[in-house]
């Protein structure tokens, strides 16, 4: 028998005023998987990524989390999820370990000290840990925010454009730690309008369009909704983003020249 799905939405609707934004979102997300729910601004993914969070009602459908449904049962939903939104919920008067102490006892945490060690080390911020946050850069903001996302080891985690405003490294370090999730076995829902951040770490992909899911399914079985590829042979000329990330490695030529006051 297969397990319950961590994530569940049949015939999800919600407008706001007269317009609607949500027609009718059909979705399933299988435990232990990352799923990349892909759109343009407004196509209704932070709507969808709220429902599921029971921080907004649904109009009509029904939608499950973790085997809870979120209308008739938001406490047991909350107590399984986690959500980081676009934007780092982080005090920066705290320190990174600070930040990690104060969610984790507001969070009932067991062993709240072990448990923000574990953390700090798994998401390279051990260093850092006792530095107030204003000091962090984008990618470790980010970081701690997951991380603080995971105190309590929920098994669903919704991560809403997590990588808007950031730059190419951070994007990176970002990208690191959601494959951390996915090893861990944690469901993730991913929300996005980077088509290559969807390529990297999803294992299934839904085009959310005009209210509905276009489309759902691996990488490779959406290719295969198009024609086959041609072969071309073609010079391939590095993208901005490489370059920039060779330029800015620890121990490049440039990195070198700048460090060397050249």
């Amino acid at each position: 028998m297969s397990a319950a799905p961590a994530i569940e939405m049949r015939g999800l609707e919600k407008s706001f005023g007269e317009v609607g934004v949500l027609r009718g979102v059909d979705l399933v997300v299988e435990p232990g998987t990352v799923v990349a729910l892909l759109g343009s601004n407004g196509a209704g993914k932070t709507t969808v990524v709220r429902i599921l969070a029971t921080l907004l009602h649904a109009d009509a459908g029904s939608a499950s989390v973790a085997g809870h449904d979120v209308a008739r049962d938001p406490a047991a939903v909350r107590s399984a999820i986690s959500l980081t939104g676009q934007f780092a919920a982080v005090d920066e008067i705290l320190t990174g370990r600070e930040n990690l102490m104060l969610v984790a006892r507001l969070r009932r945490v067991a062993q709240p000290r072990a448990d923000v060690d574990r953390l700090l080390a798994r998401f390279g911020l051990v260093d850092a840990a006792d530095r107030r946050t204003s000091t962090y850069s984008g990618g470790m903001l980010r970081r701690l925010d997951i991380a603080m996302s995971l105190l309590g080891d929920p098994p669903v985690v919704f991560l809403d454009e997590p990588t808007t405003g950031l730059d190419p490294q951070a994007r990176l370090e970002v990208w690191a730690c959601v494959r951390e999730l996915a090893a861990g076995g944690t469901t993730v829902l991913l929300t996005t309008q980077y088509l290559d951040e969807a390529e990297q770490l999803a294992d299934r992909i839904a085009v959310l369009h005009e209210g509905r899911i276009l489309v759902e399914g691996t990488l490779s079985e959406l290719r295969a909704l198009l024609p086959p590829a041609r072969v071309e042979y073609v010079e391939r000329q590095p993208t901005l983003e490489e370059v920039f990330l060779a330029l800015v490695a620890p121990g490049s030529d440039a990195a070198t020249r700048e460090g060397d006051g050249s």
